[in-house]
């Protein structure tokens, strides 16, 4: 099964789709940094990126038409976001235009876009309606859905919109993922080997008091100063559980720490369901970013399962 995913940012839809089972004919990222990463970790993948090449209002999707399994990308969030001005289609960032456009170019099987749950808000009732009624046209049988990271093992609250579209008459061997059986692992028992790499002292009381899964991991803009666990309401959240959200650390607490501690990036791409050998290209700010603006791989994981099901079940039905 074929994906090509826009928008992938760091990577972590795209790799959360590879373990699923997915191939990628080719990556697009318009950010440098993003895309430096994503060569890093995976050399075979097809990446068009670090500029004009990654812009997709620029990418013509023609040249993959029959070949594509599966359409997939994370599209900018800021329009539909509940801490902006919530513009929508007339905010000059929103991409699902091009998301359209490139369904009609490529004519992909499946189509899986991941944004924030704000666009699953009464104010954008009519917007979805309309890209729904367009995937109609264009043969698709559609479906909105929330998410929430920690009902599949990731130790985050952290609620996505997804929008899955099928081939309408193979829909019917779709269903969502189930929630995982065993509750997300805590903010303490996830980090506590990275915390005490440095023989923090405090290491065992710290991973007592951070005994829940963690807030929102807020990615941040390029308008936004240095790194940070996000806004007030997110950093008092981060107090409760004994970590100093201001700021992001370049390495864990000294032996002889006294406080709360700040997360390394690495930490937080743990948080995110990250591996622990994906590596993010860049300076400290640049890596958190592309940490914090992920889908979390598990999450993609566990939705490119069941489109791959469904694929498969079509597939079969069609040889029968």
């Amino acid at each position: 099964m074929q994906t090509l995913e826009i928008c992938a940012g760091a990577g972590g839809q795209a790799l959360g789709l590879e373990q699923a089972g997915f191939k990628h004919v080719a990556v697009i990222e318009i950010d440098e940094h993003c895309c430096a990463s994503l060569r890093v970790n995976r050399p075979n993948w097809n990446v068009f990126g670090g500029g004009a090449a990654g812009d997709v209002t620029k990418f013509d999707g023609t040249p993959y038409r029959g070949q594509i399994d599966l359409l997939a990308g994370g599209i900018p969030c800021p329009p539909f976001s509940i801490a902006g001005k919530q513009l929508g289609e007339h905010d000059e960032r929103n991409l699902f235009p091009e998301v359209l456009r490139l369904v009609e170019e490529v004519q992909p099987r499946a189509v899986m876009i991941e944004n924030v749950p704000g666009l699953l808000s009464p104010t954008f009732d009519k917007y979805r309606a309309r890209i729904v009624n367009r995937l109609a046209e264009l043969g698709f049988t559609c479906r909105w859905e929330k998410l929430n990271a920690s009902d599949f093992g990731v130790p985050q609250f952290r609620p996505r919109a997804v929008l899955i579209a099928i081939e309408r008459d193979y829909f019917d061997h779709f269903y969502w993922p189930s929630s995982s059986a065993t509750p997300a692992p805590t903010v303490g028992e996830t980090l506590a080997d990275l915390i005490s790499k440095n023989g923090w002292e405090g290491t065992s009381e710290w991973t007592i008091r951070a005994n829940r899964i963690a807030p929102t991991i807020v990615g941040g803009s390029k308008k936004h100063g240095g790194p940070d666990l996000g806004p007030s309401r997110a950093k008092q959240a981060w107090e409760a559980l004994g970590v100093n959200g201001h700021l992001i650390a370049d390495a864990p607490p000294p032996s002889r720490f006294s406080g709360n501690p700040t997360l390394t990036v690495r930490m937080v791409a743990r948080l995110q369901g990250f591996p622990d050998e994906w590596q993010f290209v860049g300076k400290k700010t640049n890596a958190y970013r592309q940490v914090g603006n992920a889908f979390p791989p598990p999450v993609a994981r566990a939705v490119g399962q069941q489109i791959l099901h469904c694929l498969s079940a079509s597939r079969l039905r069609a040889v029968g």
